[in-house]
């Protein structure tokens, strides 16, 4: 069975649930998942995960993320970017100086107000589909950081290109709307690509192929299997244990085993560290140190 990370170049006009619709059919498995909605308009990086390593999501759910957007000044839509209905259009009277400026008060800790037009549910009901009724709920706004926010490019005297590099649940549309109300012209979202997700960039290359592979690669290829990461690929950052015969029965059975913190990994591996485990070469599970033990957190080998 199938079972690893394929990390794509969405293409504009998809969901991240049509991909992995697709993706079921492409390597026949029911489990897989993916590390980050992206919007239909979006572009970039999706993380999706496949047969046994679906166990993984959970653990991109606190990862950074990073996107390129366009901002476009001076239009107000129900969506917040140029997708949707446009309710106001204003003039435009900003300088990149005072653009600068403007950006200073979105950077660290914010409190935003999710968009209508998103998957959060109140009351049981997803705001999307109040919002295509044509209601309009109060959402309680959430905490979000943002990391870097920084001014790349000006393309006329509307239009401008930002890097934003934030947390969990960020919403760059809602981040585009909001700098337009601080500049008092209103704004939207135009464009929106993300350079990374879940540790993984646009950047990064693991096939011979230079970039990310896009649906269109996948769907062609007579051995769709080879644009799989293997899962242990997330962990990379965890100091790997390498055990043996009654360890290994130990982990196959859920239970954890003694060990001793390797040399010169104390500090990760004071209580609550986390580590990857394997046996021989086969990655078998994550683990957490814990009073002299290794404990699973998860494992990944197929039962």
């Amino acid at each position: 069975m199938p079972s690893g990370i394929v990390i794509i170049d969405k293409p504009e006009g998809w969901t991240s649930m049509d991909v992995c619709a697709k993706l079921r059919g492409v390597f026949q498995e029911r489990r897989i998942g993916h590390g980050g909605t992206l919007d239909p308009m979006a572009t970039g990086v999706l993380p999706v995960f496949v047969g046994r390593a679906t166990r993984a999501v959970e653990f991109t759910e606190k990862s950074d993320k990073e996107y390129i957007a366009e901002l476009k000044l001076g239009v107000i839509t129900n969506t917040q970017d140029t997708t949707g209905e446009v309710l106001e259009t204003r003039p435009v009277a900003v300088s990149r100086e005072q653009l600068e400026a403007a950006l200073e008060q979105f950077r660290g800790d914010i409190l935003q107000i999710p968009p209508m037009y998103s998957a959060i549910k109140i009351n049981g009901k997803k705001l999307y589909e109040l919002a295509r009724k044509g209601r309009e709920v109060e959402r309680p706004a959430r905490s979000v950081t943002i990391k870097a926010l920084e001014l790349l490019e000006q393309q006329g005297e509307d239009l401008y290109t930002i890097r934003v590099r934030c947390t969990k649940g960020t919403y760059i549309r809602a981040l585009c709307h909001d700098i337009g109300q601080a500049l008092g012209c209103g704004g939207c979202m135009a464009s929106l690509r993300r350079t990374e997700a879940a540790g993984f960039t646009l950047e990064n290359t693991y096939w011979q192929w230079n970039g990310l592979p896009t649906m269109d690669w996948i769907l062609q290829s007579k051995h769709p299997e080879e644009f799989l990461l293997p899962v242990d690929h997330l962990f990379k950052d965890l100091p790997p244990v390498v055990i043996t015969g009654r360890s290994a029965t130990l982990v196959r059975n859920g239970a954890p085993f003694p060990a001793k913190a390797p040399q010169g990994c104390m500090y990760t591996w004071r209580d609550g560290g986390l580590c990857r485990i394997y046996d021989g070469y086969e990655f078998l599970a994550v683990g957490r140190y814990v009073d002299r033990e290794i404990k699973i957190v998860k494992s990944f080998f197929e039962v």
